[in-house]
């Protein structure tokens, strides 16, 4: 079974058992026609109301949700599979994805996005469904907020190779 095949049947499981309980997210699996990787008003509308979005072929998941992010007091520390955190690279917390994931995250309100790389386990608070670290957030403009309704992508290789994470 290939790796896209697990995660997908992994996201169908905990669906199935309820895990994913919010109506706030909107979860979408897509076998969609690639379009422009810039975000647009109306992706950002059609992710909102729930209506088919273009991904691009290596795009597996799509979801929306709100993201937060983590810095200084977790910076240093072992993440869930054994690296150092450093808020200043560009990675993030998942509840599930596989550990590295590629993610394109966009903020939907400014539209900005940075594609981050899953090293770690969360987020444990509320209904967030990704944690950035510190950099990522600073990228797509959450230091300020702190929290803020985010686009999802999920790739099995990096979208955009000229940032590693």
């Amino acid at each position: 079974m290939t790796r896209k095949k697990i995660v997908i049947a992994t996201f169908l499981a905990i669906m199935a058992t309820g895990t994913i309980t919010s109506c706030q997210n909107s979860l979408q699996l897509s076998r969609n026609t690639p379009s422009s990787s810039d975000s647009t008003l109306a992706d950002n509308a059609a992710m909102q109301d729930g209506t088919s979005v273009d991904c691009q072929p290596e795009c597996f998941l799509m979801t929306t949700g709100i993201a937060s992010y983590y810095a200084d007091r977790f910076h240093g520390r072992t993440t869930a599979n054994g690296e150092t955190f450093d808020m200043n690279d560009l990675t993030a917390a998942h509840k599930s994805l596989p550990f590295g994931t590629w993610v394109r995250v966009t903020n939907m309100e400014n539209g900005r996005e940075v594609t981050v790389r899953i090293n770690d386990r969360g987020p444990y608070v509320g209904q967030r469904i990704i944690d950035l670290s510190r950099e990522a957030a600073k990228v797509i403009g959450l230091i300020k907020p702190g929290t803020g309704e985010v686009k999802l992508e999920a790739f099995e290789e990096n979208p955009d190779t000229s940032i590693s994470g």
